[in-house]
């Protein structure tokens, strides 16, 4: 009979293409995918510790895969693996704790698989793909527990990703997100000792890319502000029509004295001059962030900055997190830790700033030529999908999913621009 298996996926899109490379392994090692309600084989967990709540949840999961998959062999992977693997063996039906992913070729040759594919078929019943380029950060941000779970820097050979691009496009796959761990990084380890006319960075990738023959597109995942070079603007003006017109550059704070104690490597200012030369070279791009309010010492004036550079910069969406002290970190220590109201006061305030924003950019795409990557069709047949600047469109056009559209946006309705299809 053949042996079946079932993954669940906790956190970043890394850990989300990791899975699918550990699915994609065992499937081609004759494993069949589980269904629904069919009790598995064989489970793997890929789990998540960035705060201490991905570690409840990741425990949660693994409880449950073994009550209602009585019998079955649970393997373990992921960054509270890593963190914690006795803590991670204790639990019901745990058999194997992957602590580093460079052993998983190893561990799941215990599990029958002998080739472990070097990158992707498929991903799923998307339109996306996200294809990793990049492990391993070497910074130290004070509220980050990453870097001590995933220390080792490694970047993926060209043309190892090119052709697994190749493969995804030609699978129907239309929009190619490129992620890290650490993004901006790709190919610093490898530059040591090189002349810097010899050396490879993430511009070159992108560039590299751009050329492959299809059509798709492809766009960057979070990336620091430091690492949005000038030669990577200049590859993104050179294929306008290739690379998404959009950049999620990590602010954390607008603060300068919140940023120190960050450890954080970039002034607000320098950040937002940065993001202004991406406004200056760029069609109108989008740009997203994360920012975490209530940041120990966070003092009303900071938060008045962090909302101030929020609207100089003029972001189209911002990820806003209340601080959660995460233990291990040296945030989850420092004096003048901010009292859970006044960090939710402060998050539904920043919330009403990047409400305001995201409408005054999204009114800016009205009468803009956008292309749409159709995701879903809605009850009425529209089709819904994302644009290349990362508005929500909808479209009376009847096509089915995978599409891409050229859309002219005529209005906004609650957040979603609703356009008619240019010919």
């Amino acid at each position: 009979m053949t042996p079946t298996v079932k993954t669940h996926t906790l956190g970043c899109k890394v850990n989300q293409y990791e899975t699918e490379l550990v699915r994609q392994a065992l499937c081609g090692s004759g494993y069949r995918e589980a269904d629904h309600e069919e009790s598995a084989d064989l489970c793997v967990v890929n789990t998540c510790t960035v705060t201490n709540e991905g570690d409840a949840k990741s425990r949660a999961v693994i409880r449950r895969m073994a009550r209602k998959n009585p019998g079955t062999r649970i393997v373990v992977m992921g960054c509270y693996a890593t963190r914690a693997p006795e803590e991670v063996a204790q639990l019901p039906g745990v058999v194997e704790v992957v602590t580093d992913k460079r052993e998983l070729p190893d561990a799941l040759s215990r599990f029958g698989v002998v080739d472990m594919p070097t990158g992707l078929s498929s991903f799923g019943q998307r339109q996306r793909a996200y294809v990793k380029v990049q492990d391993g950060c070497l910074l130290r941000c004070s509220f980050c527990i990453i870097p001590s779970v995933r220390p080792h820097p490694h970047s993926r050979p060209l043309d190892d990703i090119a052709e697994e691009v190749r493969r995804l496009v030609d699978g129907g796959y239309r929009e190619i997100v490129l992620t890290g761990i650490h993004l901006g990084h790709y190919g610093v380890e490898t530059n040591r000792g090189r002349p810097k006319s010899q050396w490879l960075r993430l511009s070159h990738l992108v560039d590299h890319l751009s050329q492959l023959p299809g059509e798709f597109r492809l766009r960057l995942s979070s990336i620091e502000a430091t690492e949005v070079t000038r030669e990577l603007i200049d590859v993104m003006v050179a294929n306008p029509n290739r690379v998404c017109p959009h950049l999620h550059i990590s602010m954390q704070s607008g603060s300068d004295a919140v940023l120190r104690r960050m450890r954080r490597r970039w002034g607000s200012k320098r950040f937002v001059d940065r993001c202004t030369l991406v406004r200056e070279r760029l069609d109108l791009p989008a740009l997203t962030t994360d920012i975490i309010v209530g940041f120990p010492g966070e003092t009303e004036q900071d938060f008045d900055d962090t909302c101030r550079a929020a609207e100089q910069v003029g972001f189209s969406k911002i990820h806003i997190f209340p601080f959660s002290a995460r233990q291990g970190t040296p945030a989850a220590t420092m004096p003048d830790q901010i009292p859970p109201a006044i960090r939710q006061r402060r998050a539904q305030a920043l919330a009403e700033v990047e409400q305001r924003l995201r409408e005054t950019y999204c009114q800016k795409l009205l009468g803009r030529r956008l292309q749409v990557l159709v995701e879903s069709v809605d009850e009425e047949g529209h089709a819904v999908g994302t644009s290349c600047r990362y508005a929500p469109v909808i479209s009376p056009a009847q096509v089915e999913s995978g599409r891409f559209l050229n859309v002219v946006a005529n209005r906004l309705e609650y957040g979603q621009l609703i356009g008619s299809v240019v010919h």
